[in-house]
C-alpha cells in the first residue's frame, strides 16, 4: 500500500473517531444540562436569591447591601445610586434589582433612614429615581447588626472583595420585617411581627416561659390569627382594613389590609358596586399620612349591611396564608415562628458570648501590656539594654530582667512582647505616670471581672440586653394591627338588593327579567327563591334571569337560610278524597333544586290553605264544610296558635274528615314566638343569638339596644344581628326609658368639671350619634352612671389648693335636675380636684304599677254611686256571655247563630271557597 492510501485511510479512521466522539459529547451534555444545569440553577435560586437566612434573616441581597452602606458609612446621608452602584461590587446583578430592594429595606423603617420620597406604603405610590432619595444605616442597624469581629467572611462573586457569610445580627430581625419571595419549586413568605412583642417574646425564651407570636402589619388594620398555626404552612389569617359609620349616609375606611393599598382598595369597592354586590354612590380618597376613604352609601342602604358587604366582597378583607422557608445550614427548612425566633434568640446569645470572650481577651492583653510596661519602666529594665551589642542580647537583657515577674502573669511573655517593649519612646519613658498605670491596671481588672460575671451569668446579661434595646428602640413601634376574632358573614345576607324579583303565574315563570309581570321583592343575584305550589310541592333555587318554577304557585319568596322565625300555615286535602290536613312548620335548609313534598305526597293532594308568617304569626280561621244531611255543624273556628310549630316533613294534624266549602280568615295572627334573646360577643363586637358573651336581655318588637361610647355620644340601635359597635363603647345594655343618665365631664374651654342628668330620647334618634358633651373638641367623658340615685366623690388636690381639704359627698339627684341632653349640666366645685369617682348609689324602690281596673273593682259599692261610675257594661258582658252559654245548648238559637255569622264573613279580609 503506497504512503498516501495510507495517510488516505489514518485520515478516515481519525474523522470516524471524531464523529464518534462529537455525537459521544452531545449526549453527555444533553444529559448534564438536564441532571445538573437546572439543579444548580434552582439551587443557586433557592439560596443566593430568593430565600433569607435564618441567622440573620437576610437575603443575599439585602445583605450585600446593609454591608455595602456600612462601608459607606460616615453619619451622612448617601445617594441612593451610589449606593447601588457601590452593592454591584458584591451582588452579581442589575441595579433595578438592588434599588428595589434597598427602597423595600427602607419602607420597613427599621434598618435604614430615609430622606426624600421613598413611596408610600399606603397608597402604593413608587419612590423618586434614586438619584433623588438619600439613605443611611440607622442607629438600631449599627448596634444590632454589624461586629467585624465576630463576622465570618468570603470572597465577593469575582474574588476581589470580601463580604459577610452572614451578618451578626443579635435580634429576631427575619420575623421583625417579614419577607416574601420566590425560588424554583418552593416559595417563601414570613409576615412580619411588632418589635416589642419579639422582644418581650424574646426574653421569655430565656426565662423558660411559653409565648406567643402573631403578626402586626405597618398598614394596621384588624386581624384573626385564629388559623395561624405560628405561621406553618396550612395556616392562614384574615386581615380587615378598619371601618367606621360616619353617620347614615357616609362609611370612612381609616386602616387598609396588608399587601393592599388604597388604589387596589377602592378599585375593589368599585368593582362590587359594578356588580350589584353593594350599592354606593361615589368614594374620595383623602389619603395623605393617614388612611381616609370616604364611602357615600346610596339612599335608603344599611350602614351596617353595607360594612359586612364589604368584608364579604371587596379586598376590605383578605386572608393570608404564610409559608415560613428559611435557608439553614446551606438547606431550606420549613419551621414555625416559635422555632425561628427560639434559634435566633440562641444565636443573640451566642454573640453575646463572643463579644464577651473577645472583650475579655482585648482586656487580658491590654492588663498585661499594661503590667509589662509598668515593670519595664519603674524597673528601669531599659536602662540595662545599653551594654548590648546585639539585638538578640538586647530580647535577651529585658527577658532576664523580667524574669522574677513573670509569676504574676496570666500568661508566657512571648518575643513579641519583649518586642514591643523595645518600641516605646524615650519621650514616653520620661513622662511616665506609676499611678495612671495603677489606675488603668486596677480598672482594666474590674472590666475583666465584669466580663467574667456577664460569662458566668449570660443569660442575664442577654435578657438585660434585649431590655436595652428595647428601651432605646421600641418608641413608636406599638402594635398597629389590632387582634380580633372575626365572625364568618354569610354573603347572601349582606349581598346589596340591587335587583327585581318578578313571577309570571300563568305561565309558571320568576326572574329578574320578567319586568312586565308581577313583582315580588328586591333581591341580589347570589339570593335564593323558595316557591310553594298548590299540588303540595316546593323547591328552592337560584335567582335568575328567567327560571321555570312550576304552575299553580301559592306563594314565592327569597329563601333566607336558617331562619326558623318564618312560620308556614297550612290546610291540605290527602289525596282526592282523603282527610284534611293543618300543619306549621319551617324551612331552615333544602337541598337546591330538588323539590320536596308538604303534604303526604299522596296522589291528587291539594292545598287548601297557606300562608307565609315572618315572625311566626297564628291566624284564626273559620272552616265551612260541605253541606251534608244529617251534618248539623257546617261551621267551625280554628285557631293555629293551638298546633306545635314542627319540622317540614312532618305530616299535620287531621282537621276534619268531612269535605270543607271554604275558609275564611276571621283574625289576623300574632307571633306565637318568644322574644329573642340576644347576647353581645365583646370579642367580635357583634350580636349573637348562641349564647356567646355578656346577655343583654330578651328583646321584642320595638325594643332597642342602647350603647354609650367614651368620645362623649350615645346611640340607640335595633337588635338586629348585623349591627356593628364603635371601638371606644364603654356601654351596651337594653334600653329602658326610665332610665336616667348622669354623666361627668371635663369642659375644656372652662377647664371646670360638669354634671348633667337627662333622659334618653328614643324617638326619631334610632341609629343617631346624639352628642351629651357639648361641642368642643378637647371635651373629655369622665364617667358616667345609669343608676337612679347616683352620688358622687370628690377628692380634692392639697397642692393645688395649696391646703388639705375633706373627700365631698355629692347627692346627684339633689344637686341638679333632670335636664335635656344639650344642656351644659352644673359646674361639680371651683375647687382643684385629684379624682372624681361614682361611688355606690343612694337606695332607690322602683314605684309599684297600678292596675286600675283591679283597683276599681274592689271599691265598694257606695265609692262607685258617689263617683258615678257605670257599672253597665260589665254587666252588659256578663249577660252576653250568659246568652251565649244557653245558645250553645239550644239547636235552634244555634242554627240562628251560624246564619248571623255567614253574614258577617261576607266582610272578612280573606275568603276561599272550594266546588
Amino acid at each position: 500500500m503506497s504512503e498516501p492510501e495510507e495517510l488516505e485511510m489514518q485520515s478516515a479512521e481519525e474523522h470516524e473517531d471524531l464523529s464518534e466522539k462529537d455525537q459521544e459529547h452531545k449526549i453527555i451534555h444533553l444529559s448534564g444540562m438536564y441532571k445538573n444545569w437546572f439543579l444548580d440553577y434552582a439551587s443557586y435560586v433557592i439560596l443566593e436569591r430568593a430565600v433569607p437566612n435564618v441567622q440573620d434573616g437576610l437575603k443575599p441581597v439585602q445583605r450585600r447591601i446593609l454591608h455595602a452602606m456600612k462601608d459607606l458609612d460616615d453619619g451622612r446621608f448617601n445617594k441612593v445610586a451610589n449606593i447601588i452602584g457601590h452593592t454591584m461590587q458584591y451582588h452579581p446583578h442589575g441595579d433595578a434589582s438592588i434599588g428595589d430592594a434597598l427602597v423595600q429595606l427602607g419602607q420597613k423603617d427599621l434598618m435604614i433612614e430615609t430622606q426624600g420620597n421613598w413611596g408610600n406604603i399606603l397608597t402604593g405610590d413608587s419612590a423618586a429615581a434614586s438619584r433623588y432619595i438619600e439613605a443611611r444605616l440607622s442607629k438600631f442597624a449599627n448596634e444590632v447588626v454589624f461586629n467585624p469581629k465576630t463576622t465570618t467572611w468570603k470572597s465577593s462573586y469575582d474574588g476581589r472583595k470580601k463580604e459577610p457569610v452572614a451578618l451578626p445580627v443579635k435580634f429576631p430581625l427575619l420575623l421583625a420585617q417579614g419577607v416574601e419571595g420566590i425560588a424554583v419549586g418552593l416559595a417563601s413568605k414570613i409576615l412580619p411581627h411588632n418589635f416589642i412583642e419579639l422582644i418581650d417574646s424574646s426574653i421569655k425564651i430565656l426565662q423558660g416561659k411559653p409565648f406567643e407570636l402573631f403578626p402586626d402589619f405597618p398598614t394596621g388594620g384588624m386581624i384573626d390569627v385564629s388559623k395561624y398555626n405560628d405561621g406553618l404552612k396550612g395556616g392562614k389569617v384574615r386581615v380587615r382594613a378598619k371601618i367606621a359609620q360616619n353617620d347614615k349616609k357616609t362609611l370612612v375606611v381609616t386602616e387598609v389590609p396588608y399587601g393592599n393599598t388604597t388604589s387596589s382598595l377602592i378599585d375593589s369597592i368599585v368593582s362590587a358596586n359594578d356588580k350589584g354586590k353593594i350599592k354606593i354612590r361615589k368614594i374620595d380618597d383623602n389619603t395623605a399620612e393617614n388612611v381616609e376613604i370616604i364611602i357615600h352609601l346610596a339612599p335608603n342602604v344599611s350602614p351596617d349591611q353595607t360594612i359586612d358587604a364589604l368584608y364579604a366582597f371587596t379586598n376590605c378583607e383578605v386572608s393570608i396564608s404564610p409559608n415560613v422557608c428559611v435557608i439553614d445550614s446551606d438547606k431550606p427548612r420549613f419551621l414555625g415562628v416559635s422555632e425561628i425566633l427560639q434559634i435566633s434568640t440562641d444565636n443573640t446569645v451566642d454573640l453575646l458570648k463572643q463579644e464577651l470572650e473577645i472583650r475579655k481577651a482585648e482586656l487580658m492583653e491590654l492588663w498585661h501590656f499594661s503590667s509589662l510596661e509598668k515593670i519595664f519602666i519603674e524597673k528601669r529594665i531599659y536602662r540595662k539594654i545599653e551594654e548590648s551589642e546585639t539585638w538578640e542580647e538586647v530580647i535577651e537583657t529585658i527577658d532576664k530582667g523580667l524574669k522574677p515577674y513573670k509569676k504574676i502573669f496570666h500568661r508566657e511573655i512571648t518575643r513579641d512582647d519583649i518586642i514591643r517593649l523595645t518600641e516605646i519612646r524615650i519621650k514616653r519613658i520620661s513622662k511616665y505616670n506609676s499611678f495612671k498605670a495603677d489606675d488603668l491596671i486596677k480598672q482594666t481588672e474590674l472590666d475583666i471581672d465584669e466580663v467574667n460575671n456577664h460569662l458566668e451569668h449570660l443569660i442575664d446579661y442577654a435578657i438585660n440586653y434585649f431590655r436595652q434595646i428595647k428601651k432605646k428602640y421600641s418608641t413608636g413601634k406599638e402594635r398597629k394591627t389590632e387582634i380580633r376574632s372575626f365572625d364568618t358573614i354569610e354573603a347572601t345576607r349582606v349581598a346589596a338588593a340591587s335587583q327585581k324579583l318578578y313571577v309570571n303565574y300563568e305561565e309558571g315563570f320568576a326572574g329578574t327579567s320578567l319586568r312586565k309581570n308581577e313583582f315580588v321583592s328586591d333581591c341580589s343575584d347570589i339570593d335564593d327563591i323558595i316557591v310553594f305550589r298548590e299540588d303540595g310541592t316546593y323547591m328552592v333555587t337560584k335567582v335568575t334571569s328567567k327560571v321555570f318554577v312550576g304552575h299553580n304557585i301559592l306563594h314565592i319568596d327569597i329563601f333566607k337560610k336558617n331562619d326558623d322565625r318564618t312560620i308556614y300555615n297550612m290546610i291540605y286535602r290527602d289525596g282526592r278524597k282523603g282527610a284534611v290536613r293543618v300543619k306549621r312548620f319551617a324551612v331552615t335548609s333544602i337541598t337546591r333544586d330538588k323539590e320536596y313534598n308538604m303534604t303526604k305526597g299522596t296522589d291528587g293532594s291539594k292545598v287548601l290553605y297557606f300562608t307565609a308568617n315572618p315572625n311566626g304569626e297564628a291566624e284564626i280561621l273559620k272552616i265551612f264544610l260541605a253541606p251534608k244531611p244529617k251534618l248539623k255543624k257546617l261551621s267551625f273556628e280554628f285557631d293555629f296558635s293551638t298546633m306545635d310549630i314542627k319540622g317540614r316533613g312532618s305530616q299535620g294534624n287531621i282537621l276534619s274528615k268531612k269535605s270543607i266549602k271554604k275558609i275564611v280568615k276571621r283574625e289576623e295572627g300574632v307571633s306565637t314566638l318568644g322574644a329573642i334573646d340576644v347576647w353581645f360577643d365583646d370579642t367580635v363586637k357583634r350580636l349573637n343569638n348562641e349564647e356567646r358573651g355578656i346577655h343583654l336581655g330578651a328583646f321584642k318588637s320595638d325594643d332597642k339596644i342602647l350603647t354609650i361610647q367614651k368620645s362623649g355620644y350615645y346611640k340607640l340601635m335595633t337588635y338586629e344581628i348585623s349591627n356593628h359597635f364603635e371601638e371606644d363603647m364603654v356601654l351596651i345594655e337594653k334600653f329602658d326609658p326610665d332610665k336616667l343618665l348622669t354623666v361627668i365631664y371635663f369642659d375644656a374651654e372652662i377647664e371646670k368639671h360638669y354634671i348633667k342628668r337627662f333622659s334618653i330620647a328614643d324617638e326619631n334618634n334610632l341609629n343617631k350619634r346624639i352628642e351629651f358633651i357639648g361641642d368642643h373638641p378637647d371635651n373629655k367623658m369622665i364617667s358616667f352612671s345609669m343608676d337612679f340615685r347616683p352620688q358622687v366623690q370628690l377628692h380634692f388636690d392639697e397642692k393645688l389648693n395649696k391646703k388639705p381639704l375633706e373627700d365631698e359627698v355629692i347627692n346627684v339627684e339633689e344637686f341638679i335636675g333632670v335636664k335635656s341632653e344639650k344642656a351644659k349640666g352644673k359646674r361639680l366645685t371651683n375647687k382643684y380636684t385629684e379624682k372624681i369617682v361614682f361611688i355606690n348609689p343612694l337606695p332607690y324602690t322602683p314605684p309599684e304599677a297600678v292596675d286600675l281596673e283591679k283597683e276599681e273593682t274592689e271599691k265598694p259599692a257606695e265609692w262607685l254611686e258617689e263617683n258615678n261610675v257605670e257599672t253597665k257594661v260589665d254587666i252588659k258582658k256578663e249577660s252576653d256571655k250568659d246568652t251565649s252559654l244557653l245558645d250553645k245548648n239550644n239547636p235552634k238559637k244555634k242554627k240562628e247563630q251560624t246564619k248571623d255569622d255567614d253574614e258577617d264573613d261576607k266582610a272578612s279580609q280573606m275568603e276561599i271557597t272550594f266546588d
